[in-house]
Formats: C-alpha cells, structure tokens, sequence
C-alpha cells in the first residue's frame, strides 16, 4: 500500500500552481513556505465565531478597507498562499481573485486541529509578509488575542477572555467581547 498522494510533485516544494490543482472537496487547503496545510470543515462554534465577528468587523472597518472571510486566498509568495478566517485590507489591493500581499489585518479561530498551525505557522509568515495586525480568536475559552507589528515583530496589544471588552483602536475602532461572539 502506498501513503503518496497522487498528483502531488515530489522532490520540490509546492506552488499556487500545484494548490490551484487541489481537489473542490470541502477542505481548505493552503501552502505555508511550499507545504501544504490541510484543514478539515470547520466546527458549527468557530463558524459562529467567524459569522458574529465578521458583523462587528464589517461595522468598524473604515470604507477605504474591505472586510472578507475564508475561501479568499492571500498570496504572499508563489510557494505560500493562505486564506485566514477573516482579513481586511485596502480596496484597491484586491484582484478579482485574490489579495496579492499581506492583508492589513488576519484574524484565526482557533481549531482543534489548527491552533498550532494558526499560533505558530501562520502568525510567522504573517508577521514575515509584514501583516501589520493579526488577531487569535480561542471560541474554547473564549478569548481575543490582538499582536500589532511593531520593528518586524508582533507585539500584544490586546487581549480579552469571557465578558470582558477589548477596546482596540487600530487598525481601526473596535470593541469585542469574547462571550459575545457565541451568542
């Protein structure tokens, strides 16, 4: 029996090109530096999470941004194309496809079986690309982590558990409050 996966290249990292020939089958697929990082659907909690916080983003966010939320790839690198839970960036940087660069904000929920990846992985080739605001959303907890971009490296900014409010005031006015995107 063999463990290869038919049609992947061997021997090289991997492209958009390679993940533009990925199966439509209900995972997310991404490539972090030529690896491919598969996800299983989400929980119906972090799809909750995402729905209830991309309305409060939506309100917040400035006119001059735009707010989207999984499947839109972030190509960073042509071996490295993510899509975070949800993103903002300005208008003009989106193509009719994708966002070519960094997004002026990511935002992750955590998953059981992408925290690592999304505390970890992510959030360093993120802050490589120069995301200036990436944000951790624990749904478990539940909790709000904020980093800003400061001399090339995150720094936290933020961070709310339960019914507290986090205030944030860049990259623009927003207050959360964790228990609230369960609701």
């Amino acid at each position: 029996m063999t463990t290869e996966v038919l049609g992947l290249p061997r021997g090289r990292a991997l492209t958009r090109e390679d993940l533009d020939a990925m199966p439509d089958d209900g995972h997310r697929y991404e490539l972090l530096d030529g690896i491919l990082v598969v996800s299983p659907a989400p929980r119906l909690v972090h799809q909750q999470v995402v729905l209830m916080l991309s309305r409060v983003l939506f309100d917040a966010c400035p006119s001059e941004f735009r707010m989207y939320f999984a499947p839109v790839d972030v190509v960073l690198a042509e071996d490295t194309v993510m899509q975070p839970d949800l993103l903002v960036a300005p208008r003009e940087a989106f193509t009719e496809r994708d966002l070519p660069g960094a997004p002026l904000l990511a935002v992750e929920v955590l998953s059981p079986s992408t925290r690592s990846v999304d505390l970890l992985l992510k959030k360093d080739r993120l802050r490589r690309a120069g995301c200036a605001h990436y944000w951790v959303v624990d749904p478990d907890e539940p909790s709000i982590i904020a980093w800003a971009l400061r001399d090339g490296q995150y720094v936290e900014v933020g961070r709310a558990v339960d019914g507290a409010t986090l205030r944030l005031t860049e990259p623009f006015n927003v207050a959360l409050i964790p228990a609230e995107l369960l609701d």
